[in-house]
């Protein structure tokens, strides 16, 4: 039950690594070939935003249908079991947006860094042109 809560978690991880590699600066070079390589990555890694979507669905379903203990027949250790459910799934709900906003996050600096790359380009064409 917990599995993929494991693995959701080493994602998230492993997206914050990403992250941090992408915006440290190197030189233009080996800049381009990280950036390359993140972004052959990002396709097949798209499936975390489906699957993290789809536990955030879960998420939901459960405490809708989760049965309450809020009344005075409720013993000290149901209450403590509840509560620590709430929590529980209060702490998954942010590593799901967690991973679906890192996802996004490295993708646009992937593009953001593949359109300057293009406009980099584009000014080397028109100065060689002009000259």
């Amino acid at each position: 039950m917990a599995l993929q809560w494991l693995i959701l978690s080493y994602v998230v991880a492993a997206e914050v690594v990403i992250a941090v590699l992408l915006t440290l600066p190197y030189p233009m070079l080996v800049k381009k070939r990280v950036v390359s390589l993140v972004s052959l990555i990002l396709q097949p890694a798209a499936s975390i935003v489906a699957f993290a979507a789809f536990q955030l669905c879960d998420i939901y379903w459960k405490n809708e249908h989760r049965l309450s203990c809020s009344s005075e027949v409720c013993t000290a250790t149901e209450r403590d079991r509840y509560e620590k459910s709430i929590y529980k799934a209060q702490r998954n709900a942010v590593l799901c947006a967690a991973g679906i906003l890192l996802y996004w996050c490295i993708y646009r600096i992937c593009k953001y860094n593949k359109d300057l790359e293009l406009l980099e380009e584009a000014v080397k064409r028109e100065t060689h042109k002009d000259e």
